[in-house]
């Protein structure tokens, strides 16, 4: 019995220790010359690109020009990668679920390769990209409207 008190008590004053610890720790880091956590993406990452620039472009129905909106993102993409010279990116081209197998992955083939050669007339050197297209068999919405047909009518693109 004695040495189930005498573990409860150390187990106790182990935590009283660990606690304390704690403590100092977090008012050594936050006083004058502390440096603060990073907050947000880290610089040249996917979340990166992603949250400050935008990785998709979208398409109308049936289409593999880019279009004005899709022109303003790519400005930024191109932008963002002359910044991180040494990132390297996969564009990939998608589809809505109308269409056969085949049709759509040659669409999605011709939105990659619109987006990717949008930004080598940008500056972007080729061989820092690479194009794929999954067709209708990666898509960003679920549903079968307009609505979700819209959004899967795409190019993304993502650091690799």
């Amino acid at each position: 019995m004695n040495m189930k008190l005498i573990g409860a008590f150390a187990a106790v004053a182990l935590l009283a220790a660990c606690g304390g610890n704690e403590t100092q720790t977090a008012a050594n880091t936050t006083g004058a010359g502390a440096t603060a956590a990073p907050s947000g993406p880290v610089p040249g990452s996917e979340q990166d690109l992603v949250q400050n620039v935008g990785d998709r472009v979208f398409f109308d129905f049936d289409k593999s020009a880019v279009k004005k909106e899709g022109k303003d993102t790519l400005d930024k993409q191109s932008a963002w990668l002359a910044k991180y010279p040494q990132v390297k990116v996969q564009i990939a081209g998608n589809c809505d679920e109308r269409g056969t197998e085949e049709y759509n992955l040659a669409l999605g083939q011709r939105r990659a390769n619109a987006a990717e050669n949008y930004l080598v007339a940008k500056g972007v050197a080729k061989s820092r990209m690479t194009t794929i297209s999954y067709g209708k068999d990666k898509p960003t919405a679920l549903g079968s409207n307009e609505e979700a047909w819209a959004q899967n009518r795409n190019a993304i693109t993502s650091v690799q």
